[in-house]
């Protein structure tokens, strides 16, 4: 899992040569970032629509649904290639990158998804210092019971968080109590600011981000969300109450072997329904169990 270096120093995980403004190894010598992007909601600051298409939704404007902003928001799942960051979009009030902070620190809710950060932290603030964004939170967030790969994700988790509520791609800074984080969970230290680790590196490689889990959606059910794909191909497949196939098929996304959005539609008798993206495994098999994503939902 690689972890970028944001300007300032701060938190590193070398297992995969990668660099960031958090180390695993406190005093450690952190070296110039390289850019990455996050492939956010179909694009940054955009949310995919049925169909492929994308509407606007900038990070800090409310929705038509009460005042309302809708965000991303990122939890982690295990994967083939060992835990990975995966998205629930989510409808927050106030501050969305506050809003967004707060929902990552609390339960997901897809079963299929969790989080390390402790429950009891508050999120103090928030500001927007230049091109970074800071976020500073409460004493529990010192308290995670997680290994070095879980506390290195813990750092991506909540620089994917942030900056895709902010719809920015731009370094974050962790304070706790005001101050700079430093050590963290015995396994990472977050002295300066970090940016996001390239996408490919710490994202599940499939992501559904609609319908959201536990919905209620009528037939046609419109299914959308991004994929890293072999050759831009999504295998996908619907299961009844019972674990059987009810239909199957398979999209495309705009781009192979890069985050691209997909969307495809699905009619449904009325019932309860698990969804199913996946990855395209050429390999059969020999490169592991394919990633996959999924969500239940109720046709009425």
């Amino acid at each position: 899992m690689t972890l970028l270096t944001g300007c300032g120093g701060g938190a590193t995980d070398t297992a995969n040569g990668g660099t960031g403004g958090a180390t695993d190894e406190p005093g450690a010598t952190t070296t110039p970032s390289r850019t990455a992007t996050q492939g956010r909601i179909a694009t940054p600051g955009r949310i995919a629509t049925p169909g492929g298409t994308t509407t606007p939704a900038e990070a800090g404007t409310a929705t038509d649904t009460g005042g309302e902003t809708v965000v991303p928001v990122y939890y982690v799942t295990d994967t083939r290639a060992g835990l990975r960051l995966a998205r629930e979009v989510r409808e927050v009030t106030g501050d969305p990158v506050k809003g967004a902070v707060e929902a990552m620190v609390a339960s997901p809710r897809d079963p299929d998804y969790a989080t390390t950060w402790n429950p009891a932290t508050t999120v103090l603030d928030v500001e927007r210092d230049g091109e970074t964004i800071v976020v500073d939170l409460s004493e529990d967030a010192r308290t995670a019971d997680t290994g070095s790969e879980g506390a290195a994700l813990m750092v991506q988790q909540l620089v994917y968080t942030a900056t895709g509520a902010a719809a920015r791609d731009v370094p974050v800074q962790l304070l706790i109590e005001g101050e700079p984080a430093g050590e963290l969970w015995g396994a990472v230290t977050w002295t300066g600011p970090v940016e996001a680790a390239d996408p490919l590196d710490v994202r599940q490689l499939v992501q559904i981000d609609e319908p959201s889990d536990g919905a209620r959606s009528v037939s046609p059910v419109a299914v959308s969300g991004d994929a890293a794909a072999f050759e831009a191909n999504v295998p996908w497949r619907v299961l009844d109450a019972t674990g059987a196939e009810v239909a199957s098929g398979f999209t495309t996304t705009s781009e192979g072997q890069a985050f691209a959005p997909f969307a495809f539609t699905v009619s449904l008798a009325p019932g309860a329904y698990t969804i199913e993206v996946s990855e395209d495994d050429p390999s059969g098999g020999a490169g592991g169990v394919p990633m996959t994503d999924t969500r239940t939902l109720t046709v009425p």
